[in-house]
């Protein structure tokens, strides 16, 4: 392991790995092979309150802020695991803590920080308009007091292992909106009740042990209830847990990061050939160190997205930012880790391949790296919009 100095999350940090350290390797390797659920990670992690770490004390969680849930992410997949399993509802928490109801946080929160609740899912992006968030197709139609859902959602992940699932919907007609991101809604959708009247799942199978599934809405009724905060302001709130959702996601790209490293260099400081360590040739090491460079830099903006998110002050740049330099970083991290080990690299037991396999996708979700340089380009140079 490379040695990192202290920090103020170090607490935390030896926490979270001595939860990790407890779900060794061969673990999380054969739930990869049999494509299952962490069922007995993800519920170890919220005993340790730990999937709790973003509600409020009031509510039964810990209070913590999105740096310290970062580090949790981090710290997840710098042990080995994966924390798509269960990111989820760390960056769904802070849609519902900070537009919900008083009575839906009162309602929810106790029961997610305790674990009766999961809220692991969020139901945005679709089939025919993916990132085009302002053009999807989903309508909620009020009805009395209920609401009815109408559409289709792809890539919605955790659906079969959550309670509760965050949805975006559109309220009123994009024709009848002056601007196309007004008119659309969050709700919070009971999965087990929507799988009874009207939500039908699809499992879609994916090159990662990743759940992921197709959602279609056929009359679906919930609540009126079931609506947070504003109607037609949805877009502006589901941005709280997207910023959130990408600055974890980098956070978790700096954990494999780290683990590629701490991997790759343990491996060719040992790996003999032709009489000498493979790490000492510099064709070696300047892969690897370029990497480690690029994954510290990528922490840095990552720390910004965070302070800024917590301050409740826009992060959007800083967010898109911290993910688009974390996952390049970890994915290069992640070609020399498998390149220096050979052919040992693709074998199974070793776990480099799987995490080969699971840093990747970070290269297209949660957002795409060309879309954030759009956004970049666009929204910080003031560039032309380009689409």
């Amino acid at each position: 392991m490379i040695a990192q100095p202290a920090d103020q999350y170090q607490d935390i940090r030896d926490a979270v790995r001595a939860l990790c350290a407890q779900f060794p390797d061969d673990y999380h390797r054969r739930v990869d092979e049999q494509r299952a659920y962490p069922e007995e990670f993800v519920e170890a992690l919220t005993r340790a309150g730990w999937m709790a770490a973003l509600i409020p004390e009031e509510y039964g969680g810990s209070g913590l802020g999105l740096a310290e849930a970062s580090v949790i992410m981090e710290e997840i997949n710098r042990s080995g695991g994966n924390s798509g399993a269960c990111h989820g509802q760390m960056y769904n928490m802070n849609t519902l803590v900070r537009h919900g109801s008083e009575e839906q946080r009162r309602t929810y929160l106790p029961k997610i920080a305790s674990g009766e609740l999961r809220l692991q899912s969020m139901a945005v992006t679709e089939p025919t308009t993916g990132t085009d968030t302002t053009q999807l197709r989903t309508t909620a139609v009020r009805k009395g007091d209920r609401y009815v859902i109408n559409g289709q959602k792809v890539w919605i992940s955790r659906v079969q292992h959550s309670d509760l699932m965050i949805l975006l919907a559109r309220t009123t007609p994009l024709s009848e909106v002056r601007k196309k991101s007004e008119g659309l809604s969050i709700f919070l959708v009971d999965v087990k009740e929507a799988v009874k009247g009207g939500m039908t799942v699809r499992p879609i199978p994916n090159m990662v042990n990743h759940e992921t599934n197709e959602l279609f809405f056929d009359n679906l009724e919930i609540p009126a209830d079931s609506l947070i905060g504003e109607e037609g302001k949805g877009f502006r709130y589901i941005l709280t847990g997207l910023n959130a959702e990408r600055t974890l996601i980098a956070a978790e790209c700096i954990g494999d990061g780290y683990w590629f490293i701490d991997r790759v260099t343990k491996y060719t400081s040992e790996r003999t050939v032709f009489g000498r360590p493979i790490g000492q040739n510099q064709g070696v090491q300047f892969p690897i160190a370029e990497s480690f460079i690029e994954i510290e830099a990528a922490n840095l903006m990552r720390w910004e997205a965070c302070r800024l998110y917590d301050a409740r002050q826009d992060c959007g740049a800083q967010a898109n930012m911290a993910k688009y330099l974390a996952a390049k970083a970890s994915w290069e991290a992640a070609n020399a880790c498998l390149q220096f080990h050979g052919g040992f690299g693709f074998a199974a037991e070793y776990d480099v391949e799987r995490k080969f396999r699971e840093t990747r996708l970070y290269q297209v979700a949660p957002i795409s790296t060309n879309l954030i340089l759009s956004y970049v380009a666009e929204h910080v140079l003031g560039l032309p919009r380009s689409f």
